[in-house]
């Protein structure tokens, strides 16, 4: 006797409608990462800032926040990810009043830390509701594609409207653009947005919750302090620490009766490939955009706001990247799609490497070419990690996808940043004039540029161009290691995905 199984609920309007009232709270989130990149000096005068404020208020925000995810996507599962996210709402958009208003460095710091927290509570619930809403796979595909580009589009959109901001207004501008996107969301949400399942009698294990923040918070500040100074013992310390938290997590989760993650969960291959791809394919994109960012201004020499905007040229491409690969995918596979974008995103790398001082359209071309691989990529991983999570247990899943997204994207600059800066000491250590041997010129290009401004004309004139020539050397060492990464990912991906088909014949 045959049965016919049930064909999954299609979303309808509503559905689709409460998806772009949920792309608000996340666009936002992704931008506030970035936002501050032009108001950092403005607000260093207003608030009288050290050098180390300066750094714990542009980076306290990304330390809560991937330090909380799993935590928060735990409480979500446990309460329902609709409250989570409507209080989370809330509290970002109070702190965001308090953040604006701040009267001292402290006081801002402060604010950006509960910001972080805040944040930790939206992007997982935001994917655990998207999650509860498509069960559609191909439906759910396209939501998560939508998903991805506003996360990607939102990072690079937030210099740009930082930049605009403050050329009418004051920093505080900044951090109250969030307050009329919160506003929508708190308004039609409790009525647009479906219940979640919650799991109100399972215990939390604080524990787990603790072992997950030791596993990502040291090694993301380790990771971050090696690019910003340089590689020193204590950050492969902080790494070694966190990955020594991170085996204790995943082992309490295969033992724990409560675990904040489903055991079955770590134990899914589809779920871990997927994330392990997001990472990558994070690592690449953020590590180029350093790059691209750096290039723009200091060899080109476009101001911050000129090189913001020519930064956004690449998104031109990546706006239809992700629809294409869930469609794509629905017709020929998801392996085969996710493979190809990793080999797309090598050959943006590829185009890199014959970048030269004066090569604006190349570069952006090259990162558009990078973007629009790995916007795929990271749809497809997506949906395969929301694709692998039962709706009761979304939150923690996609918590933990957006953890390890967090530190691809920081190991992304921190080795990436370190193969450019060897590649830059030797060229320029080989060829810039004999007068600055030993200076801050032979470290970085900024420093080059800061040693030429006090030479005479012509001597100034030879170390930054040598400089400008040493630097584009880096980011061809930089695009070498990337495409290296990329084509390796790919060949696994390949294989792996084969090697499964050939079981499951």
């Amino acid at each position: 006797m045959s049965t016919t199984l049930n064909p999954p609920v299609r979303a309808g309007r509503r559905e689709w409608t409460a998806l772009a009232v949920l792309a608000l709270p996340l666009l936002l989130v992704s931008m506030d990462v970035s936002v501050l990149y032009f108001a950092v000096p403005a607000i260093t005068v207003e608030l009288h800032a050290s050098a180390t404020q300066q750094l714990w208020i542009f980076d306290v925000y990304g330390f809560v926040l991937a330090g909380l995810l799993v935590t928060m996507g735990a409480v979500a599962d446990r309460v329902g990810a609709k409250r989570v996210l409507l209080a989370g709402a809330v509290c970002f958009s109070a702190t965001s009043v308090c953040a604006a208003y701040a009267g001292s460095a402290e006081m801002l710091i402060a604010a950006r830390a509960v910001l972080g927290v805040a944040g930790a509570t939206l992007m997982p619930s935001t994917l655990a509701m998207v999650r509860t809403m498509f069960h559609d796979e191909r439906e759910r595909a396209k939501a998560v594609a939508i998903w991805t580009g506003v996360m990607t589009g939102g990072i690079g959109l937030g210099p740009v409207l930082g930049g605009l901001l403050l050329d009418h207004f004051w920093w505080g501008s900044v951090f109250l653009i969030n307050l009329p996107a919160m506003a929508l969301l708190l308004l039609v949400g409790p009525r647009l947005l479906p219940a979640t399942p919650s799991r109100r009698g399972v215990p939390f294990d604080v524990p787990s919750a603790v072992l997950s923040l030791v596993a990502v918070l040291p090694a993301v500040y380790g990771i971050k302090e090696w690019a910003a100074h340089g590689l020193e013992p204590a950050w492969p310390l902080c790494l070694l620490v966190g990955l020594a938290a991170g085996v204790l997590f995943v082992r309490r989760q295969l033992t724990h009766p409560h675990p904040l993650l489903p055991p079955g969960l770590l134990r899914n291959r589809r779920y871990t490939t997927a994330v392990g791809v997001n990472a990558v394919a994070t690592f690449a994109i953020v590590g180029n955009a350093v790059f691209m960012t750096a290039y723009l201004q200091l060899v080109l020499g476009k101001s911050a706001l000129e090189a913001a905007l020519w930064a956004l040229a690449p998104t031109v491409l990546v706006a239809g990247a992700a629809p294409a690969a869930a469609t794509l995918a629905a017709r020929i596979g998801a392996r085969r799609v996710t493979t190809a974008g990793l080999l797309v995103g090598a050959a943006g790398f590829l185009v890199l490497t014959r970048a030269g001082t004066d090569s604006l359209w190349l570069v952006l071309t090259g990162a558009g070419v990078l973007a629009v691989g790995m916007v795929s990529v990271m749809s497809i991983a997506g949906e395969h990690v929301l694709g692998s999570l039962d709706p009761a247990q979304a939150g923690a899943g996609s918590a933990v996808s957006e953890a390890a997204t967090e530190l691809g994207g920081a190991l992304g600059i921190a080795l990436l940043g370190s193969l450019g800066t060897a590649a830059y000491s030797a060229f320029a250590g080989a060829h810039l004039p004999a007068a600055v041997a030993g200076t801050p010129a032979g470290e970085s290009l900024p420093g080059a540029l800061a040693v030429a401004g006090r030479l005479p004309g012509p001597l100034g004139d030879a170390v930054v161009a040598t400089a400008r020539t040493a630097y584009v050397h880096g980011l061809h060492a930089a695009a070498v290691g990337g495409l290296v990464l990329l084509l390796a990912t790919a060949v696994l991906t390949a294989v792996r995905g084969r090697t499964e088909a050939e079981v499951s014949g």
